[in-house]
Parts: C-alpha cells; structure tokens; sequence
C-alpha cells in the first residue's frame, strides 16, 4: 500500500483482493457512520447492516491499512494483562465481564470466517505462549491457574511437552490456549469488508474525514469528496486516528512491530517447527512471536520499527535469532519484510469512549486487534442499534487522557528495542 513494501509485507503479497470500493463523492445520509476501515468498524459495519441499518464506512487509506492489516495473525484471547489484574483495576462486575466477553472473542472470529466463507488461511490449533527461563514459566503458572479457575481451555505445558509442539528445547514451558488461533490478518479484513458489502453496507476508500460538525441533530462528516449525514458516529480509527477524534491515538504510546517471512520451507524442515501449526511468542520483555502461513512461510517477528539504521539492526538479529531458535532450517533467506505499530494504554487495557453526543468507540488494543476488534465492533453495532444498554458494555465510558512523556516513551521503544537486538545479535 501506498508503494510501500514495509507497509503490509507478505499480508499484501497473499491476500485475497479487497471489494471494488472508491471515494466518497457528493453527499449521502445514513443511520450510522463508521470511522475507520480495521476490524473494529468493518465488523460494526457487517452486524449493522446484517440487522437492516443503513450504515457508511470511510476509511482514510484502504481497507485493513492501519494494525489490521500488518499484525502477526494470532487470534488471542483475553489481554496481556494476567485475568486477575482486570477485576482490580475495572472492579469486579466489569473485570469479569470483560473477561467473559473476549475470552469467547475467538470464537466469534472463527464463526464469522465460517459463516462467510472468508479465506484467510485460518488455523484453529491454539496459540503457545513460551516461558523463558525460570522467571518466564512462573508467570504462565499464574496465568495458567487465573484462566483455568474461570474454566478457560488452557494447558501449562512443561518444557519437553513444549519441545514437542514447537521444534525447539530452547524454552522452559508453555502455556497453551486451544482458544485461540492464527489467520492471514489482511485476508480477513478484506473478508469482513466483503462481506459488509454483500449485506448493504458502503465503505468508501481514499476518504479521510477532515472535520466534522453538528447540524440540526445530525453529524456532517467532511471528506474530499463529499460529506455525510448520519444520526450516530462509531470512531474506530485507534493508533492511526487522524483528523477529528484523533485523542484516541494520542492517548496511547506507540510500539512498533516488525515481521520478517522466510521463503517456504522444505517439507521435512517444516514437519519439524509448530507441526502442529499454533502461533506462538514468548515471554521475553522485548518478546518474539512466530508462526506459519499456509504456503510454509515462517514469519519471525519482535519489537522494533524497519526504517533508518533499525531495518539493518533487526534484520541481522532475526536471522541469528532463527537459526539458533530453529538450527534445521540452515540459511536464512527472507521473502517479505514489514512493520507497523501498536498502540498501548497506560494499564494495557482497552477504552470505552463518548467523544462527543452520539460519537462513541472503542480503542486502545494493546497488541490485542483481531478479537477484541471484532468484538467491540458487534458490541458498537448493538449499542448503536440501541439493542445494548451503556451499563452493560464491558468497559465504563472514559476520557481520553495524553500519557506523560507520550512522545519520549514511543521513541524509547524504538531505539530500546534496536539496542536490545544490536546486543543480541552479537552474541
């Protein structure tokens, strides 16, 4: 996307096309309109129109442009903070609620990708998260022991066990979600967009909104081509918001990511790494995720940004990094390269937003966009469709709040990352 091959990577290279859409032009009226084309407002988008509201999409870029398009594809449940943690911080009627709904978050990927036949190379064999060391396996111990008490499907795995499922002794444990899963990220957001279409829904590309103003009750949504009328505004645009509502970016630190896909492996090599085809990342501060996709691709990925002295660093680290994680696979050739950023909250939880009268969303994924996404856009269809009372959301409505240093702490994940990798690939 926009002649960027760092953009979207492998996503662009494999996934299916997006549907024929275009630019907003003149002006059109609508129930509710939808800020943002990621899996947020895309599956608001679907289960609006699905229940007969007439609904219109503009996204700024392209359909899956910002994280829904450049992510590593795990299909998570739950949140990086432990289960436990979200009763404190939230108290326990929202905690437990919020547990319970993106606990289920999965499956309600899955049930879309099956009910709409959407081809995004899904896999439903679980994710592992991988302890490493001593201190590593003790907190998937606690996490293993909060899940489980809430009857969650999660296994500790010890490290032979572990061994078994990756290909590799290199950690102490794992901790296994047959929940959750991995899926070609772009693929299934073009799919959601696809299947928004087909139920009535419009979504215009190229269609930034600029401004935005009341008249007579309504919201006038301003873009170059255009403007349009709508009784209710869903903002989903999270960590690449621009223009208005654009606090639900610049409440969150940013955290770049980066992914790297090896050409297709050789059969026996590929027999021999994840064979039974989880997604996985490990527990390291400056953490590592890999994965397959379905042409036998490895995709090895971190914390870091691909631009400036960075794209070298990191590189060079990957490929240290999966020779000695996976000696089988012997040199090292990568097919794709790309990154893009996370955005994280303070408490590394999500947010519930009234930004203004009947201009609401959800934002702040911490890492965590394909479930909850999906989630939280069927929750801002019901609620919008006036089906889900306020009190009911799992989240209390709040407001956005610029973090201290917002833009000193961003750039220290980026150059703390590159020096962690620099070191790293020297040893």
């Amino acid at each position: 996307m926009l002649d960027n091959a760092r953009s979207h990577g492998l996503w662009e290279l494999t996934a299916p096309p997006a549907p024929e859409t275009s630019g907003l032009k003149g002006s059109i009226r609508v129930d509710t309109a939808i800020v943002g084309g990621g899996y947020t407002g895309l599956s608001a988008a679907l289960h609006l129109a699905e229940a007969g509201a007439n609904v219109a999409l503009l996204e700024a870029v392209e359909i899956g442009f910002g994280g829904a398009g450049r992510n590593v594809g795990l299909v998570n449940a739950g949140m990086w903070v432990m289960p436990d943690v979200l009763g404190d911080v939230l108290g326990g009627d929202y905690g437990e609620r919020l547990l319970e709904l993106l606990g289920d978050a999965p499956k309600l990927v899955f049930d879309l990708i099956e009910r709409h036949r959407i081809e995004c190379e899904v896999e439903r064999a679980g994710t592992l998260h991988c302890a490493v060391g001593p201190k590593g396996l003790q907190e998937l111990e606690q996490r293993a022991a909060q899940w489980s008490r809430r009857g969650a499907p999660v296994e500790l795995l010890n490290a032979a066990d572990t061994a078994a499922k990756i290909g590799s002794s290199a950690y102490a444990g794992s901790l296994w979600d047959r929940r959750a899963g991995t899926i070609q990220p772009l693929a299934y957001a073009r799919g959601l967009a696809r299947s928004a279409v087909n139920a009535g829904a419009k979504i215009f590309t190229r269609s930034a909104v600029t401004s935005a103003e009341r008249v007579d009750g309504k919201w006038k949504l301003h873009a170059a081509g255009g403007h349009v009328i709508a009784d209710r505004v869903i903002v989903a645009t999270d960590a690449y918001a621009t223009g208005p509502w654009s606090e639900v970016r610049t409440e969150q630190i940013h955290l770049p990511y980066f992914n790297f896909a090896t050409q297709p492996l050789s059969d026996n090599v590929r027999a021999s790494i994840l064979p039974e085809r989880q997604g996985a990342w490990d527990t390291n501060e400056v953490l590592s995720s890999f994965r397959f996709d379905r042409a036998g691709r490895l995709v090895f990925g971190s914390c870091g940004a691909l631009r400036g002295t960075g794209a070298a660093v990191h590189r060079s680290w990957a490929r240290r990094a999966l020779k000695k994680l996976f000696p089988q696979i012997g040199d090292v050739r990568f097919e794709a390269e790309w990154y893009g950023l996370i955005g994280m909250t303070d408490d590394h939880l999500p947010r519930f937003h009234k930004l203004a009268e009947n201009v609401f969303g959800f934002s702040g994924y911490n890492g965590r966009g394909i479930a909850p996404g999906t989630t939280f856009g069927r929750l801002l269809a019901l609620y919008a469709l006036g089906q889900l009372d306020e009190k009911d959301l799992p989240l209390p409505a709040s407001t956005p709040i610029k973090p201290n240093f917002r833009s000193a702490r961003t750039a220290l994940y980026e150059v703390g990352a590159q020096f962690v990798h620099m070191i790293e690939a020297r040893m």
